[in-house]
C-alpha cells in the first residue's frame, strides 16, 4: 500500500510538472489551479500517508517542526502568498518562481499532512483534525473569493479554446479550489475525527497503519 501510494503521487507530480500544464497555466488561471490542488491536496497527502508511521516518518523526532499551529500557518503564508497578484504573475512566468512556487506548495503540503498522520496515532489524531479543518477553512475562503469576485485579480486568464472570458477562468479555478483542495483537507479532518470517536481496537505504532 505504501508503495502504490507513493507511486502515484511521484506519477502524478511528474504529469503535472513534466506535462503541458505548466505552459497552460502561463495564460489559463484554472490550468495554473489544476497544478496547485494536485500537489497540495492530492500528491501531499498519497505522500504523507505513504511515510506516517514508517521508519522515514520525521514527526517523532521532530515534533516542534510538525507542530499543527506551525504547520497550519505556514500553508497559510505559501497558499494566500503565492495568490497575491505579483507573486502569482512572476510564478506563472515559468522558470525559478514556479519552481519555488511548486516546491513551496509540496513542502507546505506535506507538513500538512505528516502531522496529521505522522508520529504517534492517539496524539496526531487530535492535532490532525485542528490543522487540517483550520486549513480547508482558508483554502475554502480563497476559493470563494475567487469563484464570486466580480472583476479578474490577475493579468492573465481566459480560455480561448472555449471562449471563455479572465474572468470566468478565474472563477473555474476558485470552483476547482473549492471542489478539491477545501474538500481535501475537510475529507482528511473529517476521517480523524471519525477515529477519535470510534478508536480501533489496535492503536498504530511507529510503523503505522499501512503496510
Amino acid at each position: 500500500m505504501r508503495v502504490l501510494m507513493s507511486s502515484t503521487a511521484i506519477a502524478l507530480l511528474g504529469l503535472v510538472w513534466l506535462g503541458p500544464l505548466p505552459q497552460i497555466a502561463s495564460q489559463a488561471f484554472s490550468a495554473h489551479m489544476i497544478l496547485h490542488v494536485t500537489v497540495l491536496a492530492v500528491a501531499a497527502p498519497l505522500l504523507a500517508f505513504a511515510i506516517a508511521g514508517s521508519e522515514w516518518d520525521p514527526v517523532p523526532d521532530r515534533p516542534n517542526l510538525f507542530s499543527p499551529a506551525f504547520a497550519a500557518m505556514l500553508e497559510f503564508l505559501i497558499v494566500w502568498g503565492w495568490h497575491s497578484p505579483g507573486l502569482h504573475t512572476a510564478a506563472r512566468e515559468g522558470g525559478i518562481m514556479l519552481a519555488l512556487e511548486q516546491g513551496s506548495y509540496l513542502l507546505a503540503g506535506l507538513l500538512v499532512w505528516l502531522r496529521a498522520f505522522g508520529g504517534d496515532r492517539p496524539q496526531r489524531a487530535a492535532a490532525g483534525v485542528a490543522g487540517l479543518l483550520i486549513t480547508s477553512m482558508h483554502m475554502t475562503l480563497l476559493g470563494v473569493l475567487l469563484a464570486l469576485s466580480s472583476r479578474p485579480l490577475y493579468g492573465h486568464g481566459g480560455l480561448a479554446l472555449f471562449g471563455w472570458s479572465a474572468l470566468e477562468d478565474q472563477q473555474l479555478g476558485g470552483l476547482i479550489m473549492l471542489l478539491v483542495g477545501g474538500a481535501s483537507y475537510l475529507a482528511g479532518g473529517l476521517y480523524l475525527l471519525a477515529q477519535l470517536l470510534n478508536p480501533p481496537t489496535v492503536m498504530g505504532s511507529r510503523h503505522g497503519p499501512l503496510r
